[in-house]
């Protein structure tokens, strides 16, 4: 399902009661849900029960609800995470959920991660305390909300201070009833040649019937063939408390006033098929209710839809419905009114014809084909809304604060890593032997290898032991004929699936050779690393996209940290820095100082890699560049809320055009980290420090969704980001892009002078783009080559 050209719509997820469970409601979500799913969507249902027997529900309710059990409400909102579905959309009603005002509900709400749209089946005027809190909470945890009548918006507005913008008036829907005869259809039901009155609906005190049937006397003086034809069960939560007490109140009633023959009962559920023909012998419907704070009838919609002429009592559905002579208002309990309203219609036959005419033409819009199109709509836009402007489902913490850093678990790298090396896949925690291996991970991970290798905290034949896995594959991985990396391998057979990789692949291979070159403890693997940098090193002069170069030159300056003296490499060094000088001379404008037309993936490396090589070869050229970016994107790439939002993979952002929102990748969260740190180091300016910290941010949960990422007690992180959902896949590149954000954090936090050098998050950047002596290095030294801050993850500081 899709609505124009945003995003398709493939599953809703239904929550309310639902059929067999005879109710309106239950009626309304599996009407709704199969309209929807007429659309081509995959739609599916969670109901509530209110009897432990539960209902032989249809294969379409996936997960039921206990009403009053508050666990099974988060049970059902874990399930639905899970499973994922693009849009939810919740039937509410007070008396359908358990706790105080039917509060249970929240609980589901508040820990759903999709999109949630909102049906309000009754919006009070004067409510209860509890009751207001609720509706307010469920308007807060939902992305729109759907009311059935212009009433129940301007209360919604008015009375609970719902943004207009949020709220979407969508009729009652119902069948596409012809316009029939009342005779055509009598015959089958017994009332041939009879006047008929109906009324349809779950029968319980209040719907007004006595006063019908107290009209009836009148009625018949003037129309003898007249007969009231009540159609309905009792409603199941009357029998259960009274019994039929109700409706033998009403046959007693009948029988005083001499009427038991122009009265019929028909004491059943009636399904959908029949009871638009039932409905088709009403000469007459009626209405009684008697309480005007009735914001939907559902029966009253279907007879309009009909074309029957309607009287009714004037409650809030009735006046919009029945508006423009589309039916007959009646005073709330007056037989006497009723009667005369009756015969005045059975009397004036163009009129009532008439009335049935208006009738018809107004329900055209609350058959289900228009309804559910209207439904589709606003699941699409708050869809959009997510996307665009994201509701955190928590409160998300004031900025990154003082907060403390988790500490470093490998648990789950080491089960990422077999014999071979690192896996590429997780389907959630759990190693995917079917994507194998690649270049690209196993070269991030010798960089984060070299980083704990100095952090010193973890035992050192651990990492000896994962160095040297993930070492092996690179060695293994490159081919002598071609002067390049292969990338990819099956688990099975451990075939290469490729002759060369990728460019990227190429470039973070040289970059994790160069920093083991010049940092890995043991000598005969840092010579393995050097005579293999050497190797690989001529074709980075052919690496033309601006990562694959970034990538590279990390490599290039850390190798060249030790080895400065190796003119190839000081070469290759220039040639690709400069590439990236050019780029960005020639792609980048006042308000689009970036290297090209797109801005992808990996986005930071790119000013991050001329940071790190302006210093090293003192050129204030490529400083002020690699700044000037950085600054852009760090502007680009954070929320009118304060927290960190990366350019999306879903559409990325091209100029002239919106940035795509999501899917947000960690990588992304990594490489901000990583250059704003470098920056920081560099220029003393305290706010790139923050920015860090806000990048940081995200992998705890200060993002849009308000939900953490990574998995502290095992250093897993998931991989990625949607609009209404984290993708719980536990991959590799996402995985070491938190591990490798994190320990650059607590390094930087260690090499501090004093804990007020790093201050928390708050102010936006704005770059001092050159060191100056008013605003020095915070650090205590600058860096030694056995020092952990000699090297940022990318390469030389």
């Amino acid at each position: 399902m899709s609505i124009g050209d945003d995003q398709a719509i493939k599953q809703v997820a239904f929550i309310g009661n639902h059929v067999p469970r005879r109710c309106g409601i239950a009626t309304f979500t599996a009407d709704t849900r199969n309209a929807v799913a007429e659309r081509g969507c995959d739609c599916v249902a969670v109901a509530v029960n209110d009897r432990p027997e539960g209902y032989d529900y249809p294969d379409a309710v996936r997960f039921t609800i206990e009403q009053n059990d508050i666990a099974t409400y988060r049970r059902a909102a874990q399930y639905l995470n899970i499973q994922g579905p693009d849009v939810v959309s919740l039937q509410h009603e007070f008396g359908i959920f358990g706790g105080p005002a039917g509060s249970h509900v929240l609980a589901l709400l508040r820990e759903l991660r999709a999109p949630v749209v909102t049906t309000l089946h009754t919006v009070l005027k004067d409510p209860t305390q509890d009751q207001r809190r609720v509706l307010k909470q469920i308007a807060a945890l939902s992305d729109r909300v759907i009311v059935m009548s212009r009433r129940g918006e301007a209360f919604l507005r008015d009375i609970y201070g719902i943004d207009r913008e949020r709220i979407d008036f969508i009729h009652h829907g119902i069948p596409d009833m012809p316009f029939a005869d009342p005779n055509f259809h009598k015959d089958t039901f017994g009332t041939a040649g009879r006047t008929v009155l109906m009324t349809f609906g779950l029968l319980s005190p209040g719907k007004g019937i006595e006063h019908v049937i107290r009209a009836l006397p009148l009625i018949r003086e003037r129309v003898p063939d007249a007969i009231y034809h009540i159609v309905g069960a009792t409603h199941p939560n009357l029998v259960r408390e009274q019994g039929e007490a109700y409706r033998e109140s009403l046959q007693q009633l009948a029988g005083e006033l001499g009427v038991c023959d122009a009265l019929r009962f028909d004491d059943r559920f009636v399904e959908t098929d029949e009871l638009v023909r039932m409905i088709g012998t009403a000469d007459i419907y009626v209405t009684p209710y008697l309480n005007e704070a009735q914001i939907t009838s559902g029966s009253l919609a279907w007879a309009v839809g009909a074309g029957k002429p309607v009287i009714s009592t004037p409650f809030w559905h009735a006046q919009e419905l029945l508006a423009d002579e589309r039916g007959v208002l009646v005073p709330f309990g007056d037989p006497p009114a009723i009667a005369r309203a009756a015969i005045e219609l059975l009397d004036d036959d163009a009129n009532r014809h008439a009335m049935r005419k208006r009738a018809y033409t107004f329900g055209r819009d609350m058959t289900w084909s228009s309804v559910s199109r209207r439904y589709c709509e606003s699941f699409q836009q708050a869809l959009t809304d997510r996307a665009t402007q994201p509701r955190a489902i928590a409160q998300l913490a004031a900025g990154c604060g003082r907060c403390e850093l988790p500490s470093i678990n490998l648990r789950h790298l080491h089960r990422m890593t077999d014999g071979t090396g690192l896996l590429q896949h997780a389907t959630s925690s759990v190693p995917n032997y079917r994507e194998g291996y690649c270049v690209d991970d196993n070269a991030r991970a010798l960089v984060l290898m070299m980083h704990l290798q100095e952090f010193g905290e973890l035992v050192a034949s651990e990492l000896d032991d994962l160095t040297s896995r993930y070492f092996a594959f690179l060695l293994h991985a490159f081919n002598p004929k071609t002067g390049r990396f292969r990338n990819f391998m099956s688990h099975e057979g451990r075939r290469w699936l490729e002759d060369s990789g990728s460019e990227d692949s190429h470039g973070r291979a040289v970059w994790g050779l160069g920093v083991v070159a010049a940092r890995a403890r043991r000598a005969e693997m840092r010579d393995v690393a050097a005579r293999l940098f050497g190797e690989a090193l001529p074709a980075t002069r052919d690496l033309a996209p601006p990562r694959s170069a970034a990538f590279a030159l990390f490599g290039i300056n850390a190798y060249l940290h030790w080895f400065t003296g190796d003119r190839a490499a000081a070469a290759a060094r220039q040639h690709l820095a400069r590439g990236l000088v050019g780029r960005f001379e020639q792609a980048s404008a006042p308000d689009w100082p970036w290297f090209d037309d797109e801005v992808t993936y990996c986005n930071a490396r790119i000013p991050h890699a001329l940071l790190v090589t302006g210093q090293a070869l003192g050129d204030s050229e490529m400083t002020r560049i690699g700044l000037r970016s950085l600054e852009w994107l760090v502007d680009l790439q954070q929320a009118d809320c304060d927290h960190f939002v990366p350019i999306g993979c879903n559409g990325f952002y091209t100029r002239g055009k919106r940035p795509a929102r999501f899917d947000q990748q960690p990588i992304e969260a990594h490489a901000t980290v990583s250059a704003c740190l470098k920056a920081f180091r560099d220029t003393g300016n305290r706010s790139w420090y923050r920015e860090a910290r806000r990048a940081f941010g995200w992998f705890l949960g200060q993002n849009d969704l308000g939900l953490p990422l990574c998995d502290p007690q095992t250093g897993a992180c998931c991989d990625g980001l949607a609009a209404s959902s984290i993708n719980s896949n536990q991959g590799a590149e996402s995985t070491l892009a938190y591990l490798l954000a994190l320990v650059e954090m607590r390094l930087a936090e260690r090499n501090a002078a004093t804990p007020a050098d790093l201050p928390a998050a708050g102010q936006r950047a704005r770059a001092t783009l050159i060191p100056s002596a008013s605003n020095p290095p915070a650090y205590r030294n600058r860096p030694t080559v056995s020092d952990s801050s000699a090297f940022s993850s990318t390469g030389a500081t």
